[in-house]
């Protein structure tokens, strides 16, 4: 079976036979599955009156069961602080989270998960662990976990590493 990522192989290696095209498959299909996924994720959460970027910073405050300081968010949801202030100040205005000053240190500042962004993440996890699921579908158990240990090692050598 081809993809369309065999299409551009094609025509390439059709103009430049010289050239090693194997990575370019990769990296196309990398690229090209970033955007199906983002685009089923943008699906599933428009369901739920979220932006995906909503969704990821309360998930992330959620799942760490603390509050964050927005560098602490920043480095989470890997975003600019410029980007992530703008972003905090519109999840304010929803009623999602909020934002306190650290006590005893009027310079710093805690971003909180409010109880209504807390039951949004609690009522959207489930069915965003499903549809996750569902999109790797065409993948069997023992493919799913070598194609996640693959992806691991490779975001290693890019410096994702903690």
């Amino acid at each position: 079976m081809r993809d369309a990522a065999d299409d551009f192989l094609d025509q390439w290696a059709a103009q430049r036979d010289d050239l090693d095209l194997d990575a370019m498959g990769t990296i196309g299909r990398i690229l090209r599955l970033s955007r199906f996924v983002n685009a089923r994720l943008k699906e599933y959460f428009a369901e739920h009156d979220l932006e995906t970027w909503e969704f990821d910073v309360i998930a992330t405050l959620r799942r760490s069961a603390r509050p964050l300081t927005p560098k602490e968010l920043a480095e989470s949801v890997m975003i600019g602080s410029a980007a992530l202030t703008n972003r905090i100040d519109r999840l304010v205005a929803r009623g999602l989270v909020s934002r306190e000053a650290v006590p005893g240190n009027r310079r710093s500042l805690h971003v909180t998960l409010t109880a209504e962004g807390r039951d949004l993440v609690d009522a959207t996890i489930e069915g965003h662990v499903r549809n996750q699921r569902g999109m790797l579908g065409g993948l069997d158990a023992d493919d799913a976990e070598r194609f996640n240990r693959t992806l691991r090692t490779l975001l290693i050598s890019l410096g994702d590493s903690r």
